[in-house]
């Protein structure tokens, strides 16, 4: 059975809500042999990571950047999973353990979601995984159109493990 772990920073109800219908798509029942892995951010471990075959990320945008809680699932686990930076300090060329493998991102910000989804995806880069569908970004208040573009985004990647 295919893992998909879902690592998500969910302090508010905005970012709650946008993590259930993550989950949801990513449970559909018409996905097969798919186990979903929830873990939040400050939770998450290397294992859960190398264990995993895809990832969707969850965060918010506080002060133009990934949460902390994120952050810290990054710097925590980036060298134990394969991660490289080039001689700059710069994202390098992965071919860890889990480069190639497939991820999705989604994001909730009051104002802007810019460099929050930057940062994320310099790491992702620097991981060498596989970006498989669009950054849900999610600004101000979480209605039901953000909700299914969470659910989409949490469907397709646990698709794409099928």
């Amino acid at each position: 059975m295919r893992q998909l772990l879902v690592v998500h920073h969910s302090p508010s109800r905005s970012m709650r809500s946008l993590t259930e219908a993550v989950l949801a798509g990513a449970r559909n029942p018409e996905i097969d042999n798919v186990q979903v892995v929830e873990r939040p951010a400050l939770e998450a471990t290397a294992e859960d990571v190398l264990a995993a075959d895809g990832y969707v990320l969850g965060s918010t945008a506080n002060f133009g950047y990934m949460s902390g809680a994120m952050k810290h699932f990054f710097d925590t686990t980036f060298l134990k999973v394969g991660g490289q930076l080039d001689e700059h300090g710069g994202a390098g060329k992965s071919a860890g353990a889990t480069a190639k493998r497939p991820f999705g991102v989604y994001v909730h910000g009051r104002y802007d979601t810019t460099g929050a989804v930057r940062s994320i995806l310099s790491i992702t880069g620097a991981l060498g995984w596989q970006q498989s569908a669009a950054v849900c970004e999610v600004l101000g208040d979480v209605g039901e159109s953000s909700t299914e573009a969470a659910w989409e985004l949490g469907a397709t990647i646990a698709a794409l493990l099928m």
